[in-house]
């Protein structure tokens, strides 16, 4: 158990700004074996961002509380998905073999690829939410409770679609020169059903209310296919921007998809 915790730990002090015990450390064997709480992270950041979002709902408009959990959100991961995201827009939007966009994607400076591809992220990011949130409270009379489980489940899910790359692919860069690095060394059964698990609870629960939800669950992966799919073929794998990029693009698909079945099924 207490090996356990100090995972758990070490994962959510490499993948938040939560304050850990000091004694934690990026420990490779630790890092490697906290793939199966990633999933996890995301009820945590889901839950933080929900708080976020009920506490401003309660004294303004909806899409402005929406606004506010973005950038709690935002601060609570320290923009790490965000900055992985800008990097695979950058390195792919601008180079043309693996060498270039892995160069370009390790370059810490953002180009106009990644400043523009963050304005529409946030921009869907924030009109999916707002349009989902509002049909919740116009016709559902546990529209607080499901909102949470919104919360939760899209940034569960998109991070369990995340790691999963890791699992079917490998690392791309042949250094050790990404802190990412010891997350794609060797993993076992644990850690795929560990995150699997956990990250497609809150989803199974959320369908409880309505079972054509848990539909959602099948663009999330069709996306992360077409993604890893897509890095495959340009850098024969993956990085730790491809992951967080996947995670970002997989959240926006899922808030899509659940408006979707929402108004149209």
């Amino acid at each position: 158990m207490k090996k356990e915790l100090h995972i758990f730990l070490t994962c959510l002090m490499f993948y938040t700004r939560i304050p850990c015990p000091k004694t934690i450390t990026h420990h490779p064997d630790y890092l490697n074996k906290a793939t199966r709480y990633f999933p996890f992270i995301g009820w945590i950041v889901g839950s933080i961002s929900f708080l976020a979002f009920y506490i401003f709902s309660l004294f303004l408009s909806t899409e402005i509380a929406v606004i506010f959990s973005i950038v709690i959100s935002v601060l609570t991961t320290g923009a790490f998905h965000e900055d992985g995201f800008a990097d695979v827009c950058d390195g792919f939007g601008g180079g043309w073999t693996k060498e270039k966009i892995l160069i370009i994607m390790k370059d810490s400076a953002i180009g106009a690829y990644g400043a523009i591809g963050l304005v529409l992220l946030f921009l869907l990011k924030f009109k999916l939410l707002s349009e989902s949130i509002l049909l919740f409270q116009v016709y559902d009379e546990m529209a607080v409770f499901k909102t949470f489980l919104l919360f939760i489940s899209a940034h569960s899910l998109s991070r369990l679609a995340a790691i999963s790359i890791i699992f079917t692919h490998k690392y791309s860069r042949e250094d050790a020169s990404s802190k990412s690095k010891p997350i794609a060394k060797q993993f076992t059964w644990k850690e795929v059903f560990g995150s699997f698990f956990v990250g497609l609870v809150p989803l199974i629960v959320f369908s409880l209310f309505d079972f054509r939800l848990i539909l959602a669950v099948i663009p999330v992966f069709i996306t992360r296919y077409f993604l890893a799919r897509y890095f495959q073929k340009w850098i024969d794998g993956y990085t730790g921007d491809c992951l967080g990029a996947t995670q970002q693009v997989c959240e926006i698909i899922f808030y899509l998809s659940i408006l979707f079945l929402w108004k149209f099924i």
